[in-house]
């Protein structure tokens, strides 16, 4: 069996035994996920690679446990790399967007049932808008929509990176999924509806 068609779990053991060719498998498999959450997340290059290496050698030296009883590896890396963004934040006392009035994790409606995934719209000319977006969400949003949109993580998934319940995350996903909306709706030309699709 090569390294690209061996399961995370076995890899991770060979990386443990020494074989530094399924460290690379691993950090091939994961690093492009990694750093495109970490750089949407944090919004600056240097630092979702810091991230994306401490994540990865911290794996490699044993100082994050993975317990493939609790989930896939890909999960547990995007949980790493939220804790190693928040502690940064901390330690800068950064504070990134500042919640929208009323914001305390209550059911929203949404403004168009049919909104586009974000994936989509980072692919045409509007990225630039989307991720500057993005960026001014408060950070428990722009995980869940990060997570969700771009990464197609299901709300279950979603709750175990981010530490929280499944209903905390429906709610988050629809309240960020909103205020980007709202924010991309600013940007978008008069004519525009105020929906993310077309």
């Amino acid at each position: 069996m090569s390294t690209h068609e061996t399961p995370d779990t076995e890899l991770l053991r060979q990386v443990h035994a020494g074989r530094a060719d399924a460290f690379t498998a691993l950090y091939r498999r994961h690093q492009g996920p990694l750093y495109r959450y970490a750089l949407m997340r944090c919004g600056s290059g240097d630092t979702a690679a810091d991230v994306v290496q401490e994540a990865f050698m911290g794996l490699l030296t044993g100082r994050f446990r993975f317990d493939a009883l609790r989930g896939q590896l890909q999960h547990f890396l995007f949980g790493v790399a939220r804790n190693l963004i928040l502690k940064a934040e901390e330690g800068r006392g950064r504070h990134v967007a500042l919640p929208e009035p009323g914001d305390e994790d209550g059911e929203v409606e949404l403004p168009c049932e049919g909104a586009e995934p974000l994936v989509r719209l980072l692919g045409n000319e509007a990225a630039e808008e989307v991720r500057r977006a993005l960026a001014q969400l408060a950070p428990h949003y722009r995980d869940v929509v990060i997570l969700y949109e771009l990464h197609e993580l299901s709300y279950l998934e979603i709750a175990t990176v981010c530490q929280v319940d499944i209903g905390t995350v429906r709610s988050r996903l629809s309240r960020g999924r909103a205020a980007l909306a709202k924010r991309l709706q600013a940007h978008a030309p008069a004519a525009r509806p105020p929906c993310l699709t077309h």
